[in-house]
């Protein structure tokens, strides 16, 4: 098995850390009971409702086994009524924490992160209640499961061994690999950075689902399907009646959101010079050995 991460502040860190969401799930495949699968991926949410409900209608008729949520569920426009959706799948579900997770956890006990994270958490606090709490306490920071035809194939939010670590497409194979260290699962399937990739590094294959609610580069709701092969998948949406439903939704500057990331979307250039420039900031050691950083940068109004 992989190495089992740090555990962080209201969140869980190992495959068999499951929620009551996912414990009957994640209980059979820890005891090694279930058989390869296909899955479906979606991440990087980030309370878009409208974007989230296109793509599950294609979930529906892909004839996938299980879906993976890979954090950064609700932090966004429309919180409570994704996680209220999402919880509605049951045990279909598998849940994975991303550094949006504890970020809200720590708003609702009272503890709002500094900088635009803050601004998210103190926008999306108010709309939520303890049932949204106990959906996102004690999730795993990463899970393993079987894929038809890929194998033993580990999912996390960021990399395996930070909710917040950027790792991008074009970054140094020396950065890949400390990333990776001590990871056995040959697939390896990450979001937090908004962009689709399916890569090589040194023999490893990297999947990034891209954003199903906040994603850089043309307009759409973007997700994968493992299982036998790779599917990167963009689901179109009518992102100006998606746009109005945000501006009705009650939060916080949500027309300047709804212009941000429905309708007028940052592109991947943008994303990447930024998610560069933060990483070549990052001190020697930082680089060197967890890659903590501050993935929000304000050119792209600071939500990864």
């Amino acid at each position: 098995m992989h190495r089992i991460a740090e555990p962080q502040d209201g969140v869980g860190s190992g495959v068999c850390s499951p929620t009551a969401q996912t414990a009957g799930v994640l209980g059979t495949m820890c005891g090694g009971h279930v058989g390869s699968m296909r899955i479906a991926v979606l991440a990087d949410i980030h309370g878009n409702m409208p974007a989230l409900e296109a793509v599950l209608a294609e979930v529906e008729d892909s004839g996938v086994d299980r879906i993976v949520l890979l954090g950064d569920i609700a932090g966004g426009p429309m919180p409570a009524q994704t996680l209220d959706r999402l919880a509605g799948l049951g045990d279909k579900a598998i849940w994975v924490h991303g550094n949006g997770e504890r970020e809200l956890l720590a708003g609702l006990d009272g503890r709002v992160p500094a900088g635009p994270a803050g601004d998210t958490v103190a926008a999306c606090v108010p709309l939520l209640d303890q049932r949204h709490r106990d959906l996102m306490t004690a999730l795993p920071m990463t899970v393993s499961l079987p894929v038809d035809g890929l194998g033993p194939t580990l999912f996390c939010h960021a990399t395996p061994r930070r909710d917040d670590e950027l790792i991008l497409v074009d970054s140094p194979i020396s950065r890949w690999e400390r990333v990776l260290e001590g990871i056995d699962e040959q697939i390896v399937v990450c979001g937090h950075t908004h962009m689709p990739f399916d890569r090589l590094v040194n023999q490893r294959r990297v999947v990034n689902p891209g954003s199903v609610g906040m994603a850089y580069g043309p307009a759409g709701a973007y997700w994968a399907v493992l299982g036998p092969t790779v599917e990167l998948r963009r689901t179109t949406y009518d992102v100006h009646a998606a746009a109005e439903r945000i501006i009705a939704s009650g939060y916080p500057d949500a027309a300047g959101w709804a212009s941000a990331y429905a309708l007028r979307p940052y592109g991947d250039v943008a994303a990447l010079e930024a998610f560069t420039a933060i990483i070549a900031a990052e001190p020697d050691a930082v680089r060197s050995d967890t890659g903590l950083t501050d993935d929000r940068p304000a050119e792209l109004r600071g939500l990864g």
